[in-house]
């Protein structure tokens, strides 16, 4: 499997640590039946991309088999990020090649400085995704990866722009909703959660991102099981 060089070094205040890691306990507690989790917001800069990374980063550090799927084709930032490149300097290839091209899935899946996760990038953003979306061929992937992985994360595209999120999560065994506190209305959350459920996407939770506290501190992220 090809290897990747990637910037996993930066260390997270010990507030945001300790909320990403409640929040893998709880996916925990989930059940064996949910393996493929689609995170998803509902406008963009709400920390999704941060939230699903961490996550991936957190079950692989507990020794969890884990794989992390940019599936955020239109405008993912990921791989500059993150300052990821093929360890031998050879060109990458990512999720929006293979939906398009005729080659094994092994090799656009990348081994990371992560002895248990694994990532598939995107490398190159495209206009649009959604005919790659709509084929067999992405969900086909979904199944595959939740055969040789414990968790599949998908980190896709805000569901107040494009209807690939909804498309995702109909592929996947559930969602979980991240919120950038203050900035996005209830009435646009309620419609997200519609977009969900119309989809057929089980909600498993919500992520509360930059709360504010009843003492004014800042908390960066909160979990909710969304029951």
């Amino acid at each position: 499997m090809n290897k990747i060089k990637m910037d996993l070094t930066k260390e997270l205040p010990y507030a945001v640590e300790e909320s990403i890691n409640r929040l893998r306990i709880n996916v925990s507690f989930l059940g064996n039946e949910i393996k493929k989790i689609m995170v998803v917001s509902t406008m963009p800069n709400e920390g999704k991309s941060f939230v699903t990374l961490q996550m991936w980063r957190q079950m692989a550090s507990a020794g969890i088999k884990s794989v992390f799927v940019d599936g955020d084709m239109r405008n993912s930032v990921i791989v500059n990020k993150y300052g990821i490149e093929k360890e031998d300097g050879s060109e990458m290839k990512g999720l929006a090649h293979y939906l398009a091209e005729e080659f094994p899935l092994e090799n656009v899946v990348y081994n990371t400085p992560l002895e248990n996760g694994d990532i598939i990038p995107n490398v190159e953003n495209i206009i649009n995704p959604s005919m790659l979306l709509e084929s067999d061929k992405f969900g086909n992937m979904l199944n595959q990866l939740a055969e040789d992985y414990r968790y599949v994360f998908v980190d896709a595209p805000p569901l107040g722009l494009v209807s690939d999120a909804e498309k995702i999560g109909s592929m996947c065994d559930g969602a979980i909703l991240v919120i950038r506190s203050g900035e996005i209305s209830k009435s646009e959350v309620k419609s997200s959660i519609k977009q969900l459920e119309r989809s057929e996407c089980k909600i498993l939770g919500v992520v509360l991102n930059r709360a504010t506290d009843a003492k004014g501190k800042k908390n960066k992220k909160k979990y909710y099981n969304g029951k």
